[in-house]
């Protein structure tokens, strides 16, 4: 007898009503009380200026949370491992999910991170040729170029009970560390001559090390008084010794004058306090003497490859692991295809897996062996979205930073693709974004300003895409903009030559580069256009470079000090006011004791998130209340920084507080369109497009008649992309020659020539494949760039 049960659905729960991420009162930096509510499962675009609060929304709250919660399901020993983060300023977060952050700060450049260190393809690739490798040399340690070799041998005292006994032990290990340069590839010389003057004595003041004075207490006068050295004898007298003590002395306890000092040898001390700091944090003279006294040379014994000869000698099928992590990631995997060892096939699938990836995401150009630093933001982007890519988790939130910085037109569809994919899988897609391409995909886009800074930080639309058109917003207005092609094209005056370009995949290139005029280098990603400019321009050509690299300051760092602004500012106070300078620098005599100059106190709570409170005695100002009675024009110093750039501009520009000095350089900071930065805003709290724009207001102030310029729209809202050809045409017109590495149709459309380089990317590129006017690209169509720059024109 047959029989039928009736299967009703379950009862509804509330499981169904989290569909929605919602956000309420977030006051994170610059957000103004504001409330959102995202679709789950959908891709967001949030949108809006440079500084307008985009990051501080997505990055600094949304994922900020998940994380932090996420951290704290660990045990408090593991957490003390993990970055500690607080909760975000905001009421009410509901429907969060674990956030997969992908951001634009660049990889790690140290001098042993690598594109396969920092994806883990060369730790699989270890293991692979400590198994298959022949001769067999040992474990997968032996092929790291990150761990030298160890031998040891000595007694140790082991302890049983009651009874003690000594043993003689022996302790080996294999690295795989070129020893000579300890696995940097590269070695660096210190050129002497930039040092001293070796006919001059150190009393005749033999140094010429910025900041070396010969009364220079620290550094000068221990020379001078070490009792190593005779300090009235020109240096190209010293003995044998006494070189050695002045080049290389180790570390040495001497009494100068009474008090105890450590004496140390030139090269090391040179090393400690200048070689060991990121240059780009360092003023320009500093970074201009570091540039001339130091070079760097591929390694002699390593030919560059950081690994040891033991390491170099294994082989697989006449590869050895170097030769593996030289080749083109696309050529790398065709040759992991190939391998038949059953005895590894699951290494095998999964390196497969790992560099097709990398050919997917459009990376497959790259080698194992690209030192991570010198990744564009772009490259560095997408190599972190490899180990999500063929991820099986579903219901994660996905948070990209601009994934199309670096990235060609024709780049930016598979992009497209790639979050769609990830969208697709059920996991909600967040994106900070300014390319019109982009936005169109987004299922909702939440716009953020109107300005920036202080003027930014409200909801300025939710919605549709063609409800953003329709909206009026400051990004609704200019998402169908399209910079028309140039009617007249600027003569050149000269041409910068360059002849057998063979940098990276560059195939013996020999281009004219137009002077005095606006050229646009342009090409797929990895088609070779860094390679031309910055690594083929010849010395010599009164070059500034304003490249990607990103600005590392830390909290105490803001645009005041980072652009040398300060110095001026701290002259005049002390002028007017009869004082030193150094009272009103937060680093040194006018510094609040009680915060040392911070304005806050930090609580370091151990695994928990520290606590910054306001200083109690100089209530954040940062200064001493003493210097605080100086004023300039009526201000005083914690006045002056808390002032913006355009309002700072306006007070040093005339009356009592005229600084021709301080004034230029706001100048050049209001007209890269940072006038609404405060002088003493952190730089850690500074947008990438922020960095970048503040980078380049710092370099438009250095002598040179050729300016190249590395992807300048990174970070840049549709209506800044017209300031910033404002801005280009400015320097054009003041005579100097301008070269612009750039994706961006705006500025291609805008260039008075054009230099193409591809077709492809890797040993796909490499090739000049058109040099002309924009209107000639156009009506040529005959590349990618062409076939893209034309539909963006509408011809």
């Amino acid at each position: 007898m047959a029989t039928t049960s009736d299967r009703q659905s379950p009862a509804p729960h509330g499981a169904g009503s989290h569909d929605l991420i919602r956000v309420h009162g977030a006051r994170v930096n610059n957000l103004k009380d504001i409330s959102v509510e995202i679709p789950k499962r959908q891709l967001t675009v949030f949108t809006g200026v440079s500084g307008s609060g985009k990051s501080s929304l997505v990055f600094g709250t949304i994922a900020a949370e998940s994380q932090r919660l996420i951290n704290e399901t660990y045990s408090a020993f593991v957490q003390g491992f993990m970055p500690t983060l607080a909760r975000p300023e905001v009421d009410v977060l509901e429907g969060l999910t674990t956030a997969i952050i992908v951001d634009q700060e660049r990889m790690g450049a140290d001098p042993r991170s690598t594109v396969g260190t920092a994806t883990d393809a060369n730790a699989m690739l270890r293991i692979l040729f400590s198994r298959l490798g022949q001769p067999h040399i040992g474990p997968p340690g032996a092929f790291a170029f990150n761990v030298p070799s160890v031998r040891a041998s000595g007694a140790i005292t082991v302890e049983r009970g009651a009874a003690t006994r000594t043993v003689k032990e022996t302790f080996t290990r294999t690295g795989g560390m070129c020893p000579r340069c300890e696995g940097r590839g590269s070695v660096s010389d210190i050129d002497l001559t930039q040092l001293y003057d070796d006919s001059k004595s150190i009393a005749e003041g033999a140094f010429t090390i910025p900041g070396w004075k010969s009364d220079s207490w620290w550094t000068v006068r221990i020379y001078a008084e070490s009792g190593f050295l005779d300090p009235n004898k020109p240096i190209r007298k010293f003995t044998k010794k006494e070189m050695q003590d002045f080049l290389y002395r180790e570390p040495t306890k001497v009494k100068v004058e009474g008090v105890n000092l450590t004496y140390e040898g030139l090269i090391p001390k040179i090393q400690k306090s200048f070689l060991s700091k990121d240059k780009e944090a360092m003023q320009p003279h500093i970074r201009a003497f570091v540039e001339r006294a130091v070079t760097f040379n591929v390694c002699p014994e390593c030919g560059g490859t950081r690994l040891s000869e033991a390491a170099r000698s294994s082989k697989i099928n006449g590869i050895n692991i170097a030769d593996a992590c030289a080749m083109q990631i696309s050529d790398l995997a065709q040759w992991i295809r190939d391998l038949d060892e059953p005895s590894v096939a699951p290494l095998l699938a999964t390196l497969g897996r790992t560099l097709d990836s990398f050919v997917e995401i459009g990376l497959g150009y790259l080698s194992l062996d690209r030192p991570s630093g010198t990744l564009s933001g772009g490259e560095a982007q997408r190599t972190k979205m490899i180990r999500h890519l063929g991820s099986s988790l579903t219901d994660v939130t996905y948070v990209f930073d601009e994934p199309t910085i670096g990235l060609h037109p024709h780049d930016i569809q598979r992009m497209n693709g790639l979050l769609r994919r990830l969208r697709d899988k059920g996991n909600t897609v967040l994106v900070v974004e300014h390319k019109p391409e982009t936005i169109a995909i987004a299922d909702h886009v939440v716009d953020l300003g109107p300005g920036a800074g202080t003027a930014g930080g409200a909801v300025c639309f939710e919605g549709t895409v063609d409800g953003l058109r329709a909206s009026g917003t400051l990004t609704g207005r200019h998402l169908g903009d399209r910079t028309a092609l140039k009617k007249t094209v600027r003569t050149p005056t000269g041409t910068l030559e360059i002849r057998g370009a063979k940098t990276h995949n560059l195939r013996d290139v020999d281009v004219d580069i137009p002077l005095g005029a606006l050229v646009v280098v342009t090409g797929v990603a990895g088609s070779g256009k860094s390679s031309l400019v910055h690594g083929s321009i010849p010395d010599g050509a009164g070059v500034v470079s304003v490249d990607q690299g990103a600005i590392r300051g830390s909290r105490r760092s803001n645009p005041a000090t980072y652009t040398g602004l300060l110095d001026p500012i701290r002259k005049a106070f002390a002028k007017v006011n009869g004082v030193k300078p150094a009272l009103f620098s937060s680093n040194s005599e006018g510094a609040c004791p009680n915060c040392n100059g911070a304005g806050v106190v930090y609580t370091d709570l151990a695994m928990m998130a520290g606590v910054a409170t306001v200083c109690e005695v100089c209530e954040g100002k940062r200064f001493l209340a003493s210097v605080l009675e100086y004023h300039l024009g009526g201000r005083d110093i914690s006045e002056v920084l808390a002032m913006s750039v355009t309002e700072a501009e306006e007070f040093f520009g005339a009356g009592e507080a005229r600084t021709p000095a301080a004034h230029a350089i706001l100048g050049r900071l209001a007209a890269v369109g940072l006038g609404y930065l405060s002088l003493g805003q952190p730089l850690t709290t500074l947008s990438g497009g922020e960095r970048q724009r503040l980078k380049l207001a710092t370099h438009m102030a250095e002598k040179g008649g050729v300016y190249v310029l590395d992807e300048p729209t990174a970070g840049l809202h549709l209506a800044d992309v017209e300031h910033l050809l404002g801005l280009l045409d400015q320097l054009v017109d003041a005579g100097k020659s301008v070269i612009v590495i750039e994706h961006h149709q705006a500025v291609m459309a805008h260039a008075d020539w054009i230099i193409d380089l591809g077709p492809g990317a890797g040993h796909d590129g490499g090739r000049v494949i058109f040099e002309g006017t924009p209107a000639d690209l156009v009506a040529a169509r005959s590349t990618l760039t062409g076939e893209h720059l034309a539909a963006y024109v509408g011809a």
